[in-house]
């Protein structure tokens, strides 16, 4: 591990998680490229199903509100499915989803960030990055029971 800079994780780390919370800023509507080339090496825990059946969930931030949240949170799920991840998002029934004016989508949590990354979590978007670790941790504890 390095012993200065940005967190970074290991195919270990995958291997042995319970759940997996995978974040990414936006780029172009589209998780960040080293996420990308990290997912893009996983291909020894697919071949053994490593990651079959544990559930995971997405978030993201953009600089502005029209700025390819949801397509990001969509981008980062398909390699999650692909090696059989069981996807949490957030449901209707948490009331924020229908009022929020900044992030927060049912696919994922989400932070508008603005333009120079300075914006503060909305009330609404903190909730909602909350509720969505929430209902991570509880359904993997769900299944670690069984």
């Amino acid at each position: 591990m390095p012993d200065a800079g940005a967190p970074y994780a290991e195919l270990k780390d995958l291997e042995e998680c319970c759940g997996l919370a995978l974040g990414s800023p936006t780029r172009f509507g589209n998780m960040a490229a080293p996420l990308k080339y990290f997912l893009d090496s996983t291909s020894t825990l697919w071949l053994k199903g490593a990651l079959a059946g544990k559930p995971a969930a997405v978030f993201t931030s953009t600089s502005s509100l029209h700025g390819g949240q949801e397509t990001t949170l969509l981008s980062m799920m398909l390699p999650l499915l692909h090696h059989g991840m069981l996807l949490v998002g957030l449901p209707y029934t948490e009331p924020d989803l229908l009022t929020t004016t900044s992030g927060g989508t049912p696919y994922g949590a989400s932070h508008v960030a603005g333009a120079a990354s300075d914006r503060p979590l909305a009330e609404e978007e903190r909730r909602l990055c909350l509720a969505l670790g929430r209902r991570l941790a509880e359904i993997c504890l769900r299944l670690a029971r069984q």
